[in-house]
């Protein structure tokens, strides 16, 4: 690892660490607003969003992949319909899968 990336890191851990250590230590101890509190749930939905749509939308990094080879977004969409209809995490994410590995075994392999 590069000096600048050991930076970057010890950085980040410096920032967040400390808040989130706080949250944890005075939650229970700290009584929130209702608002915060209802804001505080959709924190985890934010998180995930986040991290998988460039992921999807973008899977080399730099360019926008938005057709019917995308083996990614084929994956992701056929998860949502999952999710959407049943409501099952483990039946969004097998189907998910199945959907990505067969998908880029037609289209891409």
């Amino acid at each position: 690892m590069k000096p600048h990336e050991i930076a970057i890191i010890a950085g980040m851990t410096a920032v967040t660490f400390p808040i989130r250590y706080l949250l944890f230590a005075l939650g229970e101890h700290v009584d929130f607003p209702p608002l915060l509190r209802r804001a505080l749930g959709f924190v985890p939905v934010a998180v995930l969003t986040a991290i998988t749509v460039p992921l999807v939308l973008l899977p080399d990094g730099q360019h926008w992949r938005l057709d019917w080879r995308n083996a990614y977004l084929a994956g992701a969409l056929a998860a949502g319909v999952v999710a959407w209809r049943w409501r099952g995490l483990l039946a969004s994410i097998g189907a998910g899968l199945v959907t990505y590995l067969v998908w880029r075994a037609m289209f891409m392999g």
